[in-house]
């Protein structure tokens, strides 16, 4: 009964906030899941700001295209594939529930090796194998991420009957098209278009084959673990770098098994690096068909997309919550771990905070409440106005205004070598007609 007490009074601090504190909760709560908070911080970032920079509408509608459908791709689609695709089921026709169904499929593969429970009768084997099923099985993701850029080129040359890049983005205002251009951007977007698709279906069909026999070989089960973990190869290969600051970095980005979410299948990081990573170079392979500029825009934006997405606003939020605990600010909020790490409590957490420090200052719990609410989203909001800032306006405003430059210094380099070709020719036969010679 005091559990259920407690329940209720926790949940009335949440429904009393004032007015002006129900949307700071609001955006706390979407900070704390992986992929609704990366989908929104990198539309927000990217669409937004390309959105105002926008040179066209064909430039427009070919951004647009791209940012929403890969912005689902990178947050949404591992967890929906694996959760409810593989798990709930293609996989559950190849192998027992007490394997698809068992809580351990979850769990860090470190955790499975260490269940003595999960030993008998080989089932941690079943496990990892269905855990590097799901894995595999979601290879159509990163597969996806590098066709999309493709899929743009062909949905641009559709819609918008345009494929050389300079007109796309109102560089030459001729708008003149290259029909070969143009057959060359269709057949290339759809010949890789058909490559991924079989190679995602060869990754579904591989998802199967490990999931049914992958518990019956030691040397199988061996490169299971290598997926799952490839840090863990790297550990093994340099173990002076064992327990380190480097080892955790490399475990947190090299993880291509799931995070799990209450017993649920979630985007974890190293998925996230392997899909951005695999845009980039769909990015570049894509631009090359429509021009020297579009490719050279890529390289210019792309590599530091990839670095904010895979990584967000980590760098500039830590150093900021290190200034603030330098500073003794929030430190109902903010703590340094034995560790080293900064702690910061969850928004669940923060009822029972208020309601302890209430109790122990005598103090208004709903007070505290709200206080603790502004807190929590100065902590959270600074660093992602920091990347909104930087990753958004400022990197799309440059870009558009390096290409610009380009553009203007290859019309220029144009012009420089044409007195030679024909204004020396032209004024020849003018001075010829003028004066009777043939």
């Amino acid at each position: 009964m005091i559990n259920k007490v407690n329940n209720f009074e926790q949940n009335t601090l949440y429904k009393n906030l004032k007015k002006s504190v129900k949307p700071l909760d609001k955006f706390i709560q979407s900070q704390e899941n992986l992929s609704h908070t990366r989908f929104i911080q990198d539309t927000v970032t990217n669409w937004v700001p390309k959105a105002l920079f926008a040179r066209s509408v064909a430039d427009f509608g070919d951004m647009s295209f791209l940012e929403f459908l890969e912005s689902g791709i990178f947050y949404f689609a591992p967890p929906l594939i694996g959760e409810h695709l593989l798990r709930k089921k293609l996989l559950p026709a190849v192998i027992p529930d007490k394997t698809i169904k068992n809580p351990a499929l979850t769990d860090s593969l470190s955790s499975i090796l260490k269940n003595k429970e999960l030993q008998k009768g080989g089932l941690d084997k079943r496990i990892i194998a269905a855990k590097t099923a799901l894995v595999v099985g979601c290879l159509c993701v990163p597969v996806a991420e590098y066709m999309l850029s493709f899929a743009k080129n062909l949905f641009t040359l559709k819609v918008f009957k345009k494929s050389n890049f300079d007109n796309i983005a109102n560089l030459d205002k001729t708008n003149k098209e290259d029909a070969e251009q143009q057959k060359k951007v269709e057949q290339n977007a759809k010949k890789n278009l058909k490559k991924g698709a079989l190679l995602s279906l060869g990754g579904l069909w591989a998802s199967v084959l490990i999931a049914r026999y992958g518990h019956k070989s030691d040397t199988a089960q061996k490169l299971f673990k290598t997926i799952l973990e490839p840090a863990d190869l790297v550990t093994k290969l340099f173990p002076k770098i064992k327990n380190s600051k480097f080892d955790k970095f490399l475990h947190e980005y090299t993880k291509l098994d799931f995070d799990s979410k209450d017993g649920k299948l979630a985007l974890s990081k190293g998925q996230l690096a392997l899909t951005a990573i695999s845009g980039l170079f769909g990015y570049s392979a894509a631009a090359k068909d429509r021009g020297t500029l579009d490719f050279l825009e890529v390289w210019t934006r792309v590599p530091l997309v990839v670095f904010y997405t895979i990584f967000g606003s980590s760098l500039f939020d830590y150093g900021f919550k290190k200034y603030l605990i330098k500073n003794n600010k929030y430190p109902d909020l903010l703590q340094k771990t034995s560790a080293g790490d900064i702690h910061i409590p969850s928004r669940k957490e923060l009822p029972e905070i208020a309601q302890r420090i209430a109790k122990n200052k005598n103090l208004n719990a709903q007070d505290v409440m709200n206080k603790l609410v502004k807190q929590k989203a100065i902590i959270t909001g600074i660093p992602y106005a920091f990347s909104l800032l930087f990753m958004g306006f400022t990197l799309a405003g440059i870009t558009r205004l390096w290409t610009q430059y380009r553009y203007n210094q290859q019309v220029k380099k144009k012009r420089n070598e044409t007195p030679q070709s024909f204004i020396k020719p032209s004024f020849t036969a003018f001075y010829n007609n003028k004066n009777g010679i043939n």
